[in-house]
């Protein structure tokens, strides 16, 4: 009824040039009034409607930075670097006048498939975790990049999604990228905790093999596998797998000023330090592990001493 409205206003608008309004408003059965309080307020727009263009063209450019994402993540990021914060459903609203979409593909649920009998899924269970290294997820992801193949293999903290340890090579079928990336974990693991961490894998053949297996005894790692053709058990390594390729190419417009290497170093400082995450509310892998040391370092200093 309101765009009817609207597009009556038009008219008369338009046609006030031939015939005058109050025969127009007469014929259309429009009061003058409303008419020209339409007319006063195009012309002549409230500080309300000044306002919504003008987080309008905010979201806009932030659009251009990131076009993979959508209407909340854009909204968030905003709030983070601005501190300009709009409700989900006005941001929506904002993003449906500027015609803003997300850039990315979506997956298709697939079947979970028949369990793996070398590694139990020790995941599955759905625990929560409550420390970093509790957790961590490892995958492995391709990509080209001016005809060259690159094989990329993350750990992810499953706390707070950070990304402690990667490798990267040109060489199809590497296998030192996850012996590396793992030595990697390794260390960061050494300063974080002394604890039993989990490692969730796929059962991709390096994963599977005897060294790699014998790695992680060694450094009182546990060993839990998705089932057989179910990437939604490693959902949230997936994820960050699609969203990395789709933000280093959709959003960064990787050049090749740099060197792959370099990109991918910026992009996962970018990952925490700059990009709020939905799982973390909104917040950055960095700003939630401040919030827990901080919340830690609150705790000591209110525990009493003994006697």
């Amino acid at each position: 009824m309101y765009s009817f409205r609207r597009l009556e206003y038009q008219i008369i608008l338009e046609l006030s040039e031939y015939f005058p309004v109050i025969i127009l408003c007469r014929v259309t059965g429009i009061p003058r009034s409303s008419f020209y309080n339409w007319k006063r307020s195009l012309f002549e727009p409230s500080k309300r409607a000044r306002d919504f263009a003008g987080n309008v063209m905010l979201f806009m450019e932030y659009h251009k930075r990131y076009p993979s994402h959508g209407y909340r993540w854009l909204n968030a990021k905003i709030r983070l670097d601005t501190g300009i914060a709009h409700s989900d459903p006005y941001a929506y609203k904002c993003c449906r006048a500027a015609g803003i979409k997300s850039k990315t593909k979506h997956y298709r649920y697939k079947k979970p498939g028949n369990p793996y009998r070398l590694f139990p899924n020790l995941l599955i269970a759905g625990l929560p975790a409550y420390a970093p290294m509790q957790y961590i997820a490892s995958d492995m992801t391709a990509f080209y990049f001016k005809g060259t193949y690159y094989e990329l293999t993350l750990y992810m903290d499953l706390w707070n999604n950070e990304i402690v340890s990667h490798a990267l090579s040109s060489r199809r079928g590497d296998r030192m990228t996850y012996i590396n990336g793992l030595e990697g974990l390794i260390r960061n693991k050494d300063k974080e905790t002394e604890w039993q961490t989990i490692l969730h894998t796929d059962q991709g053949a390096v994963y599977a093999s005897k060294k790699y297996n014998d790695i992680l005894k060694l450094n009182h790692m546990a060993h839990s596998m998705s089932r057989a053709g179910t990437p939604t058990d490693n959902a949230a390594m997936e994820a960050i797998n699609g969203w990395l390729k789709a933000e280093l190419f959709t959003d960064f417009h990787v050049t090749g000023k740099a060197s792959v290497e370099q990109e991918i170093e910026e992009y996962i400082k970018f990952f925490h330090e700059k990009r709020p995450a939905y799982a973390l509310g909104y917040m950055t892998p960095k700003q939630y592990r401040e919030a827990y040391r901080e919340d830690s370092y609150s705790k000591k200093k209110r525990k009493p001493l003994k006697e």
